[in-house]
């Protein structure tokens, strides 16, 4: 008799190409959202976007980390039965690959932030809230279900208090405490491109306003169109306009927020607390001890600190450090095989920035979720391939580190 199991087998078909808008088709990974995005958004939102601190070695390294990991396949397994679902904090999603919060969303697309929110609501997918959003967080809530919102704090009671209370009245359930960020970073990157923030009108804005007429019509005046654009959600009061000269100022002292501040937020917020921005195992264990509900390995994108080590390579150790905590990760992940590669060293969930936002400026909503789209079909490729059904299954025994120099 002909064996028709492959007719099972649909679950990790490709997404027929009738399913993806036209204009998206030509998108095949999430690196390929950079390039047009490059061409459509100008060079000074661009430029902000993708550069990171410095020589850029901290942003480089995390990918090249990534690279030195090798899979190792199982042979011959049924995995008909695969499924990319994962459950974080009591709740289930459709992949362990969340959208991490990233500063000015708002200028990628016309409201790029409820974008990103809604494309994730709609793919049963995590999104978290910057709090360098240009839209309220209680907007957020309502109207994109955003239930994770991340936050930089200064170490001030007076501002931490209110802050916590309004991101809870609000109706999140996870806050995430952002901590690698206690004063601004050297990217000088922003400097040779034009960027500032404030942004300062000037002649090299203009010049690139009127060579991105998309940009500037479908996603500048549009924004300008319902007044001007403010920092909604760096306090428990509206920030600054992003044409201020006080965005500064309004920051607070961000270098005296230590550990006992965290105690203060331990004893306020009654949700799930996230440490985010952690590199050393040492710390791993002092939010544990301190009452954490997670921890986020990351190096910020490699905009902060310049040489920071990639998250991927303390990852085990974090893990190891963090008991019954959950780890999560970002930094340099651009496929499924990455995504692969984290789960197999422990991380229960791993969150991408960049790509989500190149997706978001060159297909809006639309491109967001064929992002996901693309994600979740790598996984459930690599997933058969690498002989296993569920992301449970995914063991340290799967990756080996490469070695340079010697043979594979």
């Amino acid at each position: 008799m002909p064996d028709n199991s492959l007719s099972r087998t649909v679950i990790a078909a490709p997404r027929p190409e009738t399913d993806v808008p036209r204009s998206l088709r030509r998108f095949l990974a999430l690196t390929d959202f950079e390039p047009a995005a490059r061409r459509h958004l100008p060079r000074q939102i661009y430029g902000y976007y993708a550069g990171a601190a410095e020589t850029d070695a901290a942003h480089t390294g995390s990918a090249k980390a990534l690279a030195a990991l090798n899979l190792v396949p199982r042979a011959l397994i049924d995995t008909r039965a695969r499924t990319t679902r994962r459950t974080l904090f009591g709740k289930n999603y459709a992949l362990p690959v969340g959208i991490a919060p990233m500063g000015l969303s708002g200028l990628s697309t016309f409201e790029g932030d409820l974008a990103l929110a809604k494309a994730a609501a709609a793919e049963n997918a995590l999104m978290v809230m910057s709090a360098t959003s240009l839209i309220p967080l209680e907007r957020l809530a309502d109207e994109g279900r955003a239930r994770w919102f991340q936050t930089y704090l200064p170490g001030e009671p007076g501002r931490i208090r209110p802050m916590v209370a309004r991101v809870a009245q609000a109706g999140f359930d996870t806050l995430v405490l952002t901590v690698d960020v206690p004063v601004p970073a050297n990217r000088e990157n922003n400097v040779r491109t034009g960027f500032s923030m404030p942004l300062r009108p000037n002649l090299r804005l203009l010049w690139d306003g009127v060579t991105h007429l998309p940009w500037s019509v479908g996603t500048f005046l549009r924004t300008l169109a319902g007044g001007m654009p403010h920092f909604e959600n760096m306090d428990a009061r509206r920030g600054p306009a992003i044409l201020s000269n006080t965005v500064m100022r309004e920051l607070g002292e961000r270098d005296s927020l230590d550990w006992s501040h965290l105690d203060l937020i331990r004893e306020i917020w009654r949700g799930k607390l996230v440490v985010k921005g952690i590199l050393s195992p040492e710390d791993v264990t002092i939010a544990r001890e301190r009452g954490a509900d997670g921890v986020w390995i990351s190096n910020h994108g490699g905009r902060q600190l310049d040489t920071a080590i990639a998250p991927i390579s303390v990852l085990r150790e974090a893990v190891a450090a963090a008991g019954e905590m959950a780890v999560m990760i970002d930094g340099g992940f651009r496929r499924g095989t990455d995504v692969l590669k984290a789960l197999a060293l422990g991380a229960d969930f791993v969150f991408i920035g960049r790509p989500f936002l190149y997706a978001a400026a060159v297909g809006g909503e639309d491109g967001i979720r064929h992002a996901f789209k693309l994600m979740q079909a790598e996984l459930m490729r690599n997933m058969a391939m690498l002989g296993v059904n569920s992301l449970d299954e995914v063991q340290a025994a799967h990756v080996r580190m490469v070695v340079p120099g010697h043979a594979g």
